[in-house]
């Protein structure tokens, strides 16, 4: 999902790669990484390069291949405004409906409208299993799935929060979010999708 070139794209890239470089730093900071593996585009190459991108899994799926272009495009929307029920830039995005588009513009795949319906539609899995491109779900309205982000690495996740807020990366060691996480998911291939 490329936002219209209204002369802004350069420092959208710009500001993707910064971000990607902070939060990918970790491993470059004493943590244990896996050996960086080539990834098909100019970001993750960049990346890979100075050695702050870990292992993006593959998961033998098109998802588990494109998971770099995923989170590429979902921090080259950050800034963008919380707008409940909201699916697209020009309006702004509720949770699912970030988590939505990104997955129909950059993959393809059509996932279901709400956080609830897109945990029941994807692989479930162990939070120590997370790579860049899964799913993360909170109870943020005393219920479960209520909310969701995608993981972008390193522990952090990006997600369109809510009312007067906007598209951010959030850690999710924080309290909040360790106190009301409700578990991870992968989309796959083979995830039950909407029609188009």
């Amino acid at each position: 999902m490329q936002p219209k070139d209204n002369g802004t794209a350069p420092m959208r890239r710009l500001l993707a790669v910064v971000v990607l470089a902070l939060v990918y730093a970790g491993a470059a900071c004493g943590q244990t990484a896996v050996p960086p593996q080539p990834v098909a585009d100019e970001l993750g190459s960049f990346l890979a390069d100075k050695g702050l991108l870990t292992k993006i899994g593959d998961v033998g799926s098109k998802v588990g291949n494109q998971a770099s272009d995923l989170v590429y495009n979902a921090l080259g929307l950050l800034g963008v405004p919380y707008r409940k029920g909201g699916t697209t830039l020009e309006t702004g995005f509720d949770c699912s409906g970030f988590v939505k588009s990104l997955y129909a513009q950059t993959i393809g795949l059509v996932l279901p409208r709400s956080a609830a319906e897109q945990a029941a539609a994807t692989e479930k899995i162990d939070a120590r299993d997370l790579q860049p491109g899964d799913l993360v779900f909170f109870n943020t309205m005393r219920r479960a799935f209520s909310h969701v982000g995608i993981y972008v690495g390193n522990g952090k996740f990006i997600h369109s929060p809510k009312p007067g807020a906007q598209v951010r990366i959030e850690d999710m060691q924080v309290s909040y979010w360790a106190r009301r996480f409700d578990g991870a998911r992968r989309v796959s291939a083979d995830s039950k999708t909407d029609s188009p």
